[in-house]
């Protein structure tokens, strides 16, 4: 799939699965979005990318109240989690993290909100072009993989769709070129 294409397939899947998707410029365009829509405080779990772009100390500056620390007895009172992704599949909107650590599934799961940093780069066709990627992620020690696509959906016998009842009501994908083409790295 030509990645014009790839683009527009990933853009239409996520709009479809509830999630808005954003391209951001530069990390001062990124950090300007979170702090207009977090709704509050944001829930800043460890990842190579943050670390790399000093996303605490940038959001800090920016105003914006960070949580990245003590995250169990914390987490439960933010209004939007911030993590970074692994890697994306064009074909129907979802995101792909590494989730071993537990401060990345609690920024995923309890907040209202769900920020995602991905690189476009790292955009595959479908799952079936990423699973060599995949099949790496998972190898050696035990990790968990969390498959995002769009906010949580829940329905009950008679399929009344409920969003957010078990994880954020609004997924947010910061689409940042540069962070890195490395689908193993967040």
């Amino acid at each position: 799939m030509p990645e014009e294409n790839r683009m527009k397939t990933f853009l239409e899947a996520a709009g479809r699965s509830g999630a808005k998707t954003v391209f951001c410029s530069s990390p001062a365009q990124a950090v300007s979005y979170l702090r207009d829509h977090s709704g509050g405080s944001i829930l800043l779990p460890s990842f190579s990318s943050s670390r790399r772009l000093g996303l605490a100390g940038l959001l800090r500056d920016a105003g914006c109240e960070v949580i990245d620390s003590d995250f169990r007895r914390q987490s439960a009172a933010a209004a939007a989690g911030l993590t970074g992704v692994n890697f994306a599949f064009a074909e129907t909107g979802t995101l792909v993290l590494e989730s071993t650590e537990e401060p990345v599934r609690l920024a995923t799961t309890l907040p209202e909100r769900h920020f995602a940093l991905l690189d476009p780069r790292k955009i595959f066709p479908d799952a079936r072009s990423a699973a060599p990627v995949l099949r790496q992620l998972q190898s050696g020690t035990r990790h968990f993989v969390a498959f995002v696509t769009g906010p949580s959906r829940t329905a009950d016998i008679e399929r009344v769709l409920t969003i957010g009842v078990h994880g954020p009501r609004e997924v947010h994908i910061l689409l940042l070129e540069g962070l890195s083409d490395d689908p193993l790295e967040m």
